[in-house]
């Protein structure tokens, strides 16, 4: 018994030292990489105060940079190239007020953020880093997945300022359902011949990937989510459920065209989880249909009148260009609701 005290206090020995140690490193990596960003911060600053000379303006393609590699190289070793040092400079030039810039991103995500082009869509990007705490990598993939032009397309001049300025807000339902939602993490061949068991199979072993997609709230239930009605089993395919909007979200794999009786699955799922399963606090569960293809307008008459949220949204296994994504997005945009 004394053994067994032992062993159990030594346990939590271990436990509380790798708990501290884990906390510390934690805070090291924060403590260093914002006094890396402060340091690149300030050498852009010393670079655009030198080639200014007290002008308003200085020449971008100063030749300086090229000495000034070089020399620092020389002195400090790697990290100086010019493309560095240009990025730097630019690093200073987009956040002049050292206030502005977030201790949760890192340089290497500064240096992406600063290689897209307007204001609009680089302020975008960064708030939803901030937000949804993403790393290098899950910002890298949302930008390469147009996630601001899925958002924004739609949207008039006064909401893309709002997009900017706070990153995407969920308030409704329609908040958090995209379209087309862009599945290229489960690298599969558009030719590849698919059935819904192996799509929903991909799409379970690269959760993380597609918790990244569906955006900011989700939380994973359930797959194949079984519901039973006079001896008759149907299946859902994913359940979710949203935190911000505090409800479950139904989702329904099709690998061909949305049909009408798609439309009428999912409202039968939504009655079962409206009456069975959400609890006093929850908000109407929603429904999104999957799908390779649909029709805006047999979509306005299939889901039209329905007292239940549901939305159908098309997916694409690989990334579309920005301007295939715009082509797409604004086929499915009512002409009433064009800007």
């Amino acid at each position: 018994m004394a053994q067994k005290l032992t062993k159990n206090r030594y346990s939590k020995l271990i436990e509380n030292i790798s708990e501290l140690v884990n906390e510390a490193r934690k805070e090291l990596v924060k403590t260093v990489n914002t006094k890396i960003v402060n340091t690149y911060w300030n050498v852009g600053k010393y670079i655009v105060e030198y080639e200014q000379k007290g002008r308003e303006r200085a020449d971008y393609g100063s030749r300086i940079m090229k000495t000034l590699s070089k020399d620092l190289s020389t002195k400090l070793g790697r990290g100086f190239s010019q493309r560095n040092l240009r990025d730097m400079r630019r690093f200073y030039i987009g956040y002049p007020k050292w206030q502005t810039v977030s201790a949760k991103l890192s340089w290497s995500h500064y240096c992406l953020l600063l290689s897209i082009e307007g204001e609009i869509k680089r302020r975008f990007y960064e708030n939803e880093s901030i937000k949804n705490l993403y790393s290098f990598r899950e910002l890298k993939r949302q930008i390469s997945a147009a996630l601001y032009e899925r958002l924004a397309l739609s949207k008039d001049k006064k909401g893309l300022l709002e997009l900017a300025k706070k990153g995407q807000i969920i308030e409704k339902p329609k908040d958090v359902v995209k379209d087309p939602y862009i599945l290229e993490f489960l690298r599969i061949p558009e030719s590849e011949k698919l059935s819904e068991t192996k799509l929903e199979s991909a799409l379970i072993r690269h959760l993380r990937d597609f918790l990244l997609e569906l955006g900011r709230g989700f939380s994973f239930v359930d797959r194949q989510y079984r519901i039973t009605m006079n001896n008759r089993h149907n299946y859902v395919d994913l359940v979710f459920y949203h935190i911000e909007l505090k409800c479950y979200v139904l989702i329904d794999l099709k690998v061909r065209e949305l049909r009408h009786e798609d439309a009428g699955q999912m409202n039968f799922y939504l009655n079962y989880f409206k009456n069975e399963v959400k609890i006093e606090d929850d908000n109407p569960p929603i429904g999104i249909i999957l799908c390779l293809e649909k029709d805006r307008v047999y979509v306005d008459y299939v889901l039209g009148g329905l007292s239940n949220k549901i939305f159908a949204s098309k997916y694409k296994l690989k990334l579309p260009t920005p301007k295939e994504l715009a082509e797409e997005i604004k086929k499915d945009i009512p002409i009433g609701d064009k800007k």
